[in-house]
């Protein structure tokens, strides 16, 4: 009685009285090849046990809606596709080391003569998982502490506590995350954090302490989050030197914010993609649960990737955002959008654009930014199949703008406003793929339409 692993989708050779096939149905030894495939292919089984051995601390009544499919499947060939597939279900959900699937004819008294069994063998994670390291840059060294807790009560939960100590500033996040059982793309979390930020484009330091809830669900073609976030926030300054204007946003505030993102996003790669597509808006109104900062958010992103001749890929991005006060209160350097650097106007220096005082960099109420992105492989193809496959030759066209805007003037003087005066550039450069974590390029860029104040230089990024 054979065993079948079903890590391959490749049809498999038919052979032996297994599944109720007999020589005697098999007309003549050299039956060609495309013949036995279809015969497999539409060879009638049925699904009868549906094993999961190594569980430990799992719930199996949670795993059953991971592989409910299987019993669904009708020859050997859909057993297959449907075991991968459950086992892809099973992988994702983050508690597993190890899955393998395993498929058997049926034994026992009950067994039917074309009756199959699939069983999953399962390594469970670590009870516990930590993790320490050390981080240095921008004149500052720290530690950071993780410890995670996967698989909390049995039901894919997640317990996660990160703890960073370092020289300026010390941070901290605690989260739990909890999906819906046979729906891992529905979930909910919980966070609780305080993390510091230093932005010294606005001689601006930020220290954030809160609590958010997050629920995610998709609909039809699209992911949604809703969030709640509640947040104290110390703002003060981070030289001797600041502005007047960034000193005026110095103090405490509170923010009780509700927000909603939404996305479809059809690429096959969210650091290089070569095709699909990225529709994203995000809102968020704070002000009527609380708290002292008032105001409605708005922003979009939209990018488009299409594959050309000799291996190229063609991408074209826009964004743009509006920030809208409620009442009579300002708005807080805190919540306005910034722009410039190399993930939005490539050739500006990092969010060193639009209004500023002294030169530092105050935000701006409503932005826009594109790009046009052509990406080749490196001339003559060096390292072709290997290393150097993960180079890329990039050109690109960038343009933005970002202002404040008088909301009494009305829709078109709004447009006018973000039409004057726009930031541009072009240039050319080499990108590296760090897998499907991050990327650095190195760009030479000529930016054009400069206006008085704004930062821009040549650069080695990491978007």
């Amino acid at each position: 009685m054979g065993a079948v692993h079903a890590r391959s989708l490749d049809p498999l050779p038919m052979k032996g009285p297994e599944l109720g096939v007999h020589a005697d149905d098999i007309e003549t030894s050299d039956v060609e090849k495309e013949t036995k495939q279809e015969v497999l292919e539409n060879k009638n089984v049925v699904v009868q046990k549906v094993h999961i051995d190594g569980l430990g601390k799992t719930k199996e009544d949670f795993l059953t809606y991971e592989i409910s499919e299987v019993f669904r499947a009708k020859n050997l060939i859909d057993v297959m596709k449907r075991s991968h597939e459950a086992r892809q279900r099973l992988l994702r959900l983050g508690i597993f080391r190890k899955v393998e699937v395993v498929i058997d004819t049926s034994q026992g008294v009950d067994a039917l003569p074309n009756g199959l069994d699939v069983t999953f063998e399962v390594t469970e994670l670590r009870r516990m998982t930590g993790s320490y390291n050390t981080m240095v840059g921008n004149n500052e060294g720290s530690m950071v502490l993780g410890l995670k807790l996967p698989n909390t009560f049995g039901s894919a939960e997640k317990l996660t506590f990160q703890f960073s100590y370092g020289t300026k500033e010390t941070s901290y996040g605690l989260s739990f995350f909890k999906p819906q059982a046979g729906h891992f793309e529905r979930n909910v979390s919980v966070n609780l954090y305080k993390v510091t930020g230093q932005f010294p484009w606005s001689s601006l330091r930020e220290t954030d302490r809160g609590v958010s809830t997050e629920i995610s669900f998709p609909v039809w073609r699209t992911n949604h989050t809703l969030k709640w976030e509640g947040v104290w926030r110390e703002l003060g300054c981070l030289a001797r030197t600041a502005s007047f204007a960034v000193r005026e946003e110095s103090g405490h505030s509170l923010k009780s914010s509700l927000s909603h993102t939404m996305a479809i996003d059809t690429r096959n790669s969210s650091i290089l993609p070569r095709k699909g597509g990225l529709f994203k808006v995000h809102q968020e109104l704070a002000g009527y649960f609380g708290g002292d900062a008032r105001f409605l958010k708005e922003d979009f992103e939209i990018q488009l990737n299409k594959s050309l001749f000799w291996d190229s890929v063609l991408s074209t991005s826009l964004w743009g955002g509006l920030l809208l006060p409620i009442g009579d209160q300002p708005t807080s350097i805190a919540d306005r959008f910034y722009l410039g650097g190399p993930t939005s106007v490539r050739g500006f220096s990092m969010y060193s654009m639009g209004p500023q005082s002294k030169g530092d960099y105050l935000g701006g109420e409503a932005y826009w930014a594109g790009g046009l992105h052509l990406y080749t492989p490196l001339p003559f193809r060096p390292g072709k199949g290997g290393f150097g496959d993960l180079f890329r030759t990039h050109f690109f066209l960038n343009a933005g703008n970002l202002c404040n805007l008088n909301y009494g003037e009305g829709p078109q003087a709004h447009l006018s406003k973000l039409a004057e005066c726009i930031r541009w550039s072009y240039g050319a450069g080499i990108l590296l793929r760090l897998g499907n974590i991050a990327r650095l390029e190195l760009n030479y860029c000529i930016p054009m339409g400069v206006q008085s104040g704004d930062k821009y230089g040549v650069e080695i990024t990491h978007p």
